[in-house]
């Protein structure tokens, strides 16, 4: 690619999907996309699909909340692997904890099953679309999403703790 894959993925989504990409930048030496949930899947989808691209792979999917973040508190990461040329890249999308769905990308990653039942096992983002969407890691009948960031860390009714110890 005669560009940076940064600018050679940002061009390509632009063109394809103009203001459903709202950024484009480099953290580290990752290329990081953050996409419109509406079009998530249709972008995932180009990514692969792609001959130039072929991210054939994906390699990570995680829930992502960010409780200050008003009307987009929660949020999904996805990393996509070109295997054969060693690419990688990063694409996140975000939405509102009262609207927690998203479609599922299991139809183009069946990899993603699991990844998916996991993020809302933990998170309560719902998967539209996905086979079977039910708790994989807790119990059936907990209430709640234990990695939302609205649950203290530690347990203040504990006093065999000294949390000096702990740099704290």
């Amino acid at each position: 690619m005669s560009n940076t894959l940064l600018d050679t993925v940002n061009d390509k989504l632009k063109a394809k999907f103009g203001d459903g990409v709202l950024s484009a930048e480099m953290h580290y030496d990752f290329p990081v996309f953050t996409i419109r949930k509406d079009i998530i899947h249709d972008v995932i989808k180009f990514l692969k699909e792609d001959e130039e691209l072929a991210f054939g792979f994906l390699t990570t999917m995680c829930g992502l909340h960010y409780p200050d973040n008003k009307g987009h508190e929660l949020g999904v990461m996805y990393q996509l692997h070109n295997l054969p040329k060693n690419l990688r890249i990063r694409l996140k999308t975000f939405f509102s904890i009262s609207d927690p769905h998203i479609p599922t990308v299991t139809d183009l990653y069946p990899t993603a099953n699991w990844m998916e039942r996991q993020e809302y096992d933990f998170f309560g983002i719902i998967f539209k679309g996905h086979p079977n969407l039910k708790r994989i890691l807790n119990m059936d009948e907990m209430t709640y999403h234990p990695m939302r960031k609205e649950y203290p860390v530690e347990d203040g009714t504990r006093e065999d703790k000294d949390d000096k110890m702990f740099g704290r």
